[in-house]
């Protein structure tokens, strides 16, 4: 124990936070790009960290992306340089955060979906009442509780000296799949979920988290199950 302690120790230490001439420009390569990068909050009470290990992507033309319709007060951030947080509150209940991914003035957002938990496990715990590490930051709306993100970071630039920040790989990445995306009524069709491949905290059915080119037969044996 003491061991897994000194080495996450260690990573804090060597943890730098990206630059945003190394986020490319483009909400689809962007969401690629951030697959095992870090999102790190430093906090009063200490640093919560975790590997990013799903996103989807939310680009310009989307019907189903808050930037559809055009910049409002309410949406204002996605239309910043890319790498500022735009979180929103949805549901009624829940916060959830993208990282706006084009130019000055172009409406495009990644969605943060889940996260590896890393450091500051106690609290993140304490953050939203629960113990079960698995689901701990397992979709975006779990994912701000336990990192204790809300509209107070909003428009924040993740890139910049600050509280709430994207940080480099603390590990290489695993193998990188995608899928459509989780819980939207338009544009369902569309291939823009990212995640790393057998992560234990991604988040979705199982037959969703597989290749794309098993999707298909997968999703037909969960269907055939069902209605045995």
């Amino acid at each position: 124990m003491r061991g897994q302690d000194a080495q996450r120790d260690n990573r804090s230490r060597r943890l730098r936070r990206l630059r945003r001439d190394e986020l490319p420009v483009g909400t689809m390569e962007l969401a690629r790009y951030l697959i095992g990068k870090t999102l790190v909050h430093d906090t009063p009470l200490g640093r919560l960290s975790g590997r990013i290990v799903e996103t989807e992507a939310y680009p310009l033309g989307d019907a189903s992306a808050h930037a559809h319709r055009g910049e409002t007060p309410g949406n204002r951030s996605l239309f910043l340089e890319r790498g500022h947080a735009y979180v929103f509150f949805t549901y009624g209940s829940s916060f959830m955060m993208n990282v706006s991914a084009e130019t000055p003035g172009v409406g495009g957002g990644v969605l943060l979906r889940a996260l590896e938990p890393l450091e500051g496990v106690a609290q993140m715990q304490r953050n939203r009442g629960v113990t079960q590490l698995r689901d701990l930051t397992r979709g975006p709306g779990r994912l701000a509780a336990a990192m204790g993100i809300d509209r107070r970071y909003d428009g924040v630039d993740l890139c910049a000296d600050g509280p709430l920040w994207l940080g480099a790989a603390v590990r290489p990445a695993g193998a990188v799949s995608k899928s459509t995306r989780i819980g939207i009524t338009r544009e369902t069709h569309r291939v823009r979920r990212f995640y790393e491949s057998g992560n234990p905290f991604v988040s979705g059915p199982q037959w969703l988290n597989v290749p794309q080119h098993r999707h298909r037969n997968a999703r037909r044996r969960a269907s055939a199950a069902k209605n045995d």
